[in-house]
């Protein structure tokens, strides 16, 4: 064995025990989540016109893996704005197991709702997913970004859903 893969392989030992157990366990899972109620795009626009704030929502399915790539992005911007901004999910085209699974992976603990035939995506013009619509206190449409979020793009337009007042 040569001498730099033995070293290698002594700091890989060495690295590995000073973690410990705790470096290894995963985290438990989230509670059970219950069935998501249905909503409809009337149902949906009546929601946000009633809001105080301003509202980020997140169009997603439990079989889209570019959802699987954001849902932590979403978790990190819940924890950080989620009390000056209303995050709200709206799982399309997909079913209720699926999405249960998909929030007890995840977590995403703000409100989600279920839209098995897309209708509150395609009423604010989204198409696919993931879909992120941003909106005024009230309800008013302010921007949106069809695709999958990078923590760039998050960043701006939670900034400017903030700043709206200003």
């Amino acid at each position: 064995m040569g001498l730099m893969l033995r070293r290698s392989l002594i700091l890989v030992v060495v690295l590995a025990a000073c973690a410990g157990p705790a470096a290894v366990e995963k985290e438990p899972a989230s509670a059970p989540v219950g069935e998501l109620p249905p909503i409809t795009a009337e149902e949906f626009e009546a929601l946000l016109s009633g809001l105080d704030k301003p509202a980020l929502v997140n169009i997603w399915a439990s079989w889209c893996i570019p959802c699987r790539a954001e849902a932590p992005l979403l978790n990190a911007a819940y924890e950080k704005f989620g009390d000056r901004i209303v995050f709200i999910g709206v799982d399309v085209q997909d079913t209720q197991e699926g999405a249960r699974a998909f929030l007890e992976e995840f977590g995403l603990p703000f409100q989600h709702y279920f839209d098995p035939n897309a209708e509150v995506r395609d009423r604010l013009g989204g198409f696919g997913v993931p879909n992120t619509f941003f909106f005024a206190p009230g309800g008013e449409l302010v921007d949106m970004h069809l695709g999958i979020l990078d923590e760039r793009t998050l960043a701006l337009k939670i900034d400017e859903l903030l700043n709206l007042d200003s």
